[in-house]
């Protein structure tokens, strides 16, 4: 790993340039959503959020480690809690 990479956390730090390969189909659904111009800030915002992912996830299964699995009671819980919250009336787009 370069100096550079090692510097920096995650989402900081200035751009370089690097060579990646992808499937033929998702630059083509990056570049229909995006254009050209905003396909490396795209790409670098999708790899953020993976290590967001990862990170959570490790934190996640560490904590089960150490406690024990989350009851499914509290799992349900927090499934309602989250539909509730998302199908809240001001959370809902108007139509135009």
């Amino acid at each position: 790993m370069s100096m550079p990479e090692r510097e920096f956390a995650p989402g900081d730090g200035p751009a370089a340039k690097v060579s990646v390969s992808l499937r033929a189909g998702n630059i083509r659904a990056v570049r229909e959503r995006v254009g050209a111009r905003g396909f490396s800030a795209y790409v670098d915002a999708a790899v953020e959020r993976q290590i967001e992912r990862d990170l959570l996830e490790e934190a996640l299964q560490e904590n089960e480690a150490a406690s024990g699995p989350i009851p499914q009671s509290l799992r349900d819980e927090a499934a309602a809690l989250f539909h509730r919250v998302k199908s809240a009336p001001e959370l809902q787009e108007e139509d135009e």
